[in-house]
């Protein structure tokens, strides 16, 4: 099921970078590679990060051929596709869950501690998104305050998966699932409560 679910994450990921793509007028080549990177970048970061080279996604070819659907798809029925925010955003919720619960086990299984396993569960989740608002000249929206968590709630959904793994190793066939979970809820109920980080007072 997770293995499922984590195609519905790279085809909502792949799906949020061909619409920015669309939206600043980008030529079909651009489109491509702007749903690319939002779809495998955070993965390819990953696995440079823990040292599994080539990264996982050049060496699994279905995941790019999909990304190449999905962009075409949106290509061509933009229109369509634009009025989804909504599903697509709850797609991108799931996604990051999956994905920082899966880079912070690749972490752990590469011996990284802590930090390292946080580091490669939230950058495997959110490094996609970051590369893509980089490619559109737009500051990485994890760096200001927006409508919800995003990068801390992947770091808190690959900190659950390692402290599982490390102190609860009996329990460790649901580390992926309670971890996922973690992240999805932390960035959900972060909207749904008007949850946001503190920024410093300038000028007071």
């Amino acid at each position: 099921m997770l293995e499922w679910l984590g195609w519905l994450g790279t085809l909502a990921f792949a799906a949020s970078g061909a619409l920015m793509g669309v939206q600043k007028r980008f030529d079909l080549v651009g489109v491509l590679v702007l749903a690319g990177v939002t779809a495998v970048g955070g993965g390819s970061i990953r696995d440079v990060v823990v040292g599994s080279l080539p990264p996982q996604a050049f060496r699994n070819e279905a995941v790019l051929w999909v990304v190449f659907a999905v962009s075409l798809l949106v290509w061509r029925f933009y229109g369509r596709v634009e009025r989804l925010e909504r599903p697509i955003y709850y797609l991108d919720t799931l996604g990051l869950g999956i994905f920082a619960a899966l880079g912070a086990e690749r972490g752990f299984t590469f011996g990284l501690g802590f930090w390292g396993c946080v580091f490669a569960g939230t950058v495997s989740g959110v490094g996609g998104g970051v590369l893509r608002d980089l490619l559109t000249g737009q500051i990485p929206g994890i760096f200001y305050r927006n409508r919800d968590l995003y990068a801390t709630a992947a770091a808190g959904g690959a900190a659950v998966v390692y402290a599982i793994y490390h102190f609860l190793p009996d329990l460790a066939a649901l580390a992926l699932v309670l971890g996922s979970l973690t992240t999805i809820a932390l960035r959900l109920s972060s909207r749904w409560l008007g949850l946001r980080l503190p920024t410093p007072r300038v000028g007071d």
